[in-house]
């Protein structure tokens, strides 16, 4: 039978009429000082600032954009929003102004608050005239046109609005792999029905921690962070910066804590430059010691206290998955997309099949079509693309189902394992179709392959390219190393799928740069326009390991 749930802004009032004192949002704002938020607090500044907003007699609905990095502000601005009557447009804090300027006016959005950020003057230039910014706790220097106190000098709202299941929450834009980003509409039934069925998964509860560090806009972060806290009640602690993460991971201490699979590496990569990798899977292995010591490292890392790890947005790799294991974590994968509320599938604990994601999500269905996509439909489906029903229309079917684009399988339990992007899938010059995915897969568990993509379309055979972690071990030893791990690769791979070589680049991907998304998915066609002249020499040569020149 299905669960009933509330909506966000009904759930909100609830919690903070209960236990209005109780902390909700911890931010560190620099120098050691750390302020934080009670429920009580946030209401009063949300309903102040909603006020404000009101006072603006914008048209009911208006779009209002959100442009910062996670701090407790993105929060309360986002709730104001909504009891002002609004949609909340949240951008990505690290885009171009191009971008800001194409969001922002695709949107239509009626006003900007600008939050904490690291470049906002390379960003600014994107505001079109005449939309009004407003500056959060933490913005950046500039010239804006209102700031967060003249939002507080009104009196607080005194009613509690809550808006219907169907009415449009917010848009989300796409981080996007390829091409301009997508606004995804979701209701404020799509978010509570996701995040009802979602906490009582993992029987999260008010004394569980949160950290805050991935994109609040992002639909995983999201859901995860504000969603959860608000559903569940649990304290949500922000990162200051990423000098600062380790301190404030050590600080917040998190019960429950979601991350996509690059930050897990990185962890790993963060013990290993503190104690070789033998010493320490030496330690492991040892009877009684090995517990003690997996304790040891997970409290350095500030993961001792954590009881629910996740990870989604990109296949973790079986290798990295069996590390965190013998430490004593189980990191569970999850899977969704952002047209979903990333609500769709989840590794229970305790259930864990290494390579297969997990179990469908209470009330979602699945069905596997005969291209092998993987279909979902659920009550957390979009309500469609803004400004763009044909697009709407192919990837919604007339029967409800999210075509998700991914390629996938199911067992006879109906775990779901995904084999690859249907669009990603390219061809060989002799004919062969290959799906990069899982031979990447494959590839990054390497400990010194970071990032890795698998290209060949038009070549005669695939071939590799990564991205190397610092070094720590001479070139010559290193090729070695990675020529065994391609033949160990190329042994369990199809004949057809087997790389020719791998090519070390000298370039560092990152979002910075452009060759990855706001959530650290490698974007293929910025790889493919970069490398792409070099990729015939690169085919032809003979050796096995190839270093970029």
């Amino acid at each position: 039978m299905p669960v009933a749930f509330r909506l966000p802004l009904q759930v909100f009032f609830e919690r903070e009429a209960r236990h209005p004192r109780k902390t909700l949002l911890v931010q560190p704002i620099g120098g050691g000082v750390v302020h934080s938020l009670t429920w009580g607090e946030v209401g009063h500044q949300a309903r102040c600032a909603a006020h404000w907003l009101r006072a603006r007699e914008l048209p009911a609905g208006s779009h209002i954009a959100l442009i910062s990095k996670n701090c407790a502000h993105w929060i309360i601005a986002d709730l104001a929003i909504w009891m002002a009557g609004h949609v909340s447009v949240p951008l990505y804090p690290n885009l171009t102004a191009d971008s800001v300027a194409h969001v922002l006016t695709h949107s239509e959005a009626a006003l900007v608050f600008i939050g904490k950020l690291d470049d906002w003057p390379a960003m600014a230039p994107g505001v079109p005239a005449g939309v009004p910014t407003v500056s959060l706790p933490l913005c950046p220097a500039g010239a804006f046109d209102f700031s967060w106190d003249d939002l507080q000098a009104c009196p607080p709202i005194e009613d509690e609005p809550l808006p219907a299941a169907s009415d449009l929450a917010t848009i989300i834009y796409t981080s996007g792999t390829t091409g301009l980003p997508k606004g995804v509409m979701h209701s404020f039934g799509a978010l509570g029905f996701a995040a009802t069925r979602g906490t009582a998964l993992f029987g999260l509860g008010e004394d569980d921690r949160l950290l805050s560090y991935l994109p609040l806009c992002h639909v995983a972060e999201r859901m995860f962070v504000e969603m959860a806290a608000i559903y569940t009640g649990q304290t949500v602690f922000f990162a200051e910066s990423l000098d600062t993460f380790l301190a404030d991971l050590r600080r917040a201490r998190p019960t429950a804590l979601f991350g996509v699979p690059r930050i897990w590496t990185k962890f790993q990569l963060g013990v290993y430059a503190k104690i070789p990798q033998k010493r320490l899977d030496t330690l492991l292995r040892l009877p009684f010691i090995g517990k003690r010591v997996g304790h040891k490292v997970l409290a350095g890392l500030g993961l001792d206290a954590l009881r629910i790890a996740l990870s989604g947005a990109a296949p973790v790799p079986e290798a990295l998955l069996r590390w965190y294991q013998r430490l004593g974590l189980d990191v569970l994968e999850v899977y969704g997309m952002t047209e979903s509320c990333g609500y769709s599938h989840v590794c229970r604990p305790g259930q864990q099949t290494l390579g297969w994601i997990g179990l469908p999500c209470p009330e979602v269905e699945v069905r596997i079509d005969p291209t092998g996509e993987v279909q979902v439909r659920s009550g957390a489906t979009m309500l469609g693309y803004f400004k763009d029903p044909d697009k709407t229309a192919e990837t919604v079917t007339a029967d409800g189902f999210l075509r998700t684009g991914d390629k996938g399988e199911q067992d006879a339990d109906g775990r779901l394992r995904l084999t690859g992007r249907l669009k990603e899938i390219f061809k060989t010059s002799k004919g062969k179709y290959v799906a990069p995915a899982p031979i990447e897969n494959r590839l990054a568990e390497h400990a010194r392959i970071e990032q890795v993509c698998v290209v060949g379309d038009g070549l005669t055979a695939p071939m590799g390219l990564c991205v190397l972690s610092a070094p720590g071990q001479d070139r010559h030893a290193l090729q070695a190393s990675l020529e065994r791990w391609l033949e160990q690769v190329n042994a369990v791979l199809d004949k057809h799928e087997r790389l020719r070589q791998l090519v070390v680049v000298k370039d560092n991907w990152a979002v910075e740069n452009g060759f990855l998304t706001p959530t650290l998915k490698i974007k293929r066609n910025v790889i493919e326009s970069t490398y792409g002249a070099q990729f015939p020499d690169w085919s032809a040569r003979t050796e096995a390991i190839v270093w970029q020149d």
